[in-house]
């Protein structure tokens, strides 16, 4: 009989996660109750937040439980079912990753078609990262034909997406920052920014100021700290901000100083406001008609980096917080 494969964290990181803090622990493969369903999983998730559930603190999710497989976004094939609208060889997306197999509740289940996007894809530029950026730009940020635009970690699964529906929605200009000049490049010629830099090549308030010399209206922060305060800086008056993410700060060990221009929020009247994705899933329908169609015509373009084998999906995750990966970072489990 095959086994399951399950990653579990076995001690909680202090500073960066080490591989001795995880384990990848051999198990029966679930029988599904009733109204569950048995997934294979194909592809998982690692995503940034995740390095905020391994802490034992409060937060907008529980803590993952020592022990115990972790979680995260998956797409698989259904091999079993007692679950009304749920067939064997149904593909669906549910949030039970880390793993090779689940057992899901069909309510915490949604169907998803190989046919319309490749599976892959419902991790990311139609998935949860996709619907950050839309509901970010558009509804957090209150995003308007004509605003010029920031994105920090461009390259990355949500900044991409969201610096590409910017264009598309009328911006004046966009500006990303990335961390290699691999990246920086692909933004430009790729993605259609107006510009971009290498946030490793001197202040970012300098090289944000020589991109973007009129200012900006709208900042979409997936990095935090010294791009905050550049952004702060570079934001004209009734600026928006959307604080989406602060992955320079995830693994510190010390309470991370906040910007030293907050003066200039009162001054400009800015609006900072921060975003969890799960506040706007009224959007999706809109978001998945609209991105798609975009996807289709060959408006917007995403990268993928995956990673095979559910043995690596520790180091998928490492790289990520490294910054390794352009665009979303996959594990195919095999």
């Amino acid at each position: 009989m095959p086994k399951n494969r399950e990653w579990h964290l076995v001690a909680r990181p202090h500073g960066w996660p080490k591989p001795e803090d995880f384990a990848l622990v051999e198990t029966e493969i679930p029988e599904p109750g009733p109204g569950q369903i048995l997934v294979r999983n194909l592809y998982l998730s690692v995503d940034p937040y995740m390095r905020g559930r391994m802490n034992d603190a409060k937060s907008y999710l529980p803590p993952f439980e020592l022990n115990q497989p972790m979680q995260g976004g998956a797409v698989g094939q259904v091999v079993a079912s007692n679950a009304e609208g749920f067939a064997v060889g149904d593909h669906v997306l549910h949030s039970f990753g880390w793993r090779e197999y689940a057992v899901v509740d069909a309510k915490q289940a949604v169907k998803v078609d190989p046919e319309q996007a490749p599976l892959s894809a419902y991790l990311g530029v139609l998935g949860m990262t996709g619907l950050t950026a839309y509901a970010g730009l558009l509804r957090t940020a209150e995003f308007k034909e004509g605003d010029a635009v920031f994105v920090s970690g461009a390259a990355g699964a949500v900044g991409s997406e969201a610096g590409q529906i910017a264009k598309l929605k009328g911006a004046s200009r966009v500006v990303g920052s990335a961390g290699s000049d691999e990246k920086v490049k692909l933004l430009v010629e790729e993605y259609g920014f107006d510009a971009a830099f290498n946030y490793k090549h001197g202040p970012v308030a300098e090289q944000l100021a020589a991109a973007a010399p009129e200012g900006i209206d709208v900042y979409f922060d997936n990095v935090g700290g010294e791009h905050l305060e550049a952004a702060i800086g570079a934001l004209r008056v009734h600026g928006r901000a959307t604080l989406c993410g602060a992955i320079a700060t995830y693994n510190d060990t010390e309470p991370t100083p906040g910007p030293r221009n907050m003066g200039q929020i009162i001054g400009k009247r800015l609006t900072l406001r921060g975003m969890l994705v799960r506040d706007h899933f009224d959007l999706q329908p809109q978001f998945v008609a609209e991105v798609g169609s975009w996807l289709r015509e060959g408006k917007l373009h995403y990268r993928e980096t995956v990673v095979e084998g559910i043995e690596n999906n520790l180091e998928a995750f490492l790289g990520m917080l490294r910054g390794e990966n352009t665009g979303k970072m996959i594990v195919k489990v095999g």
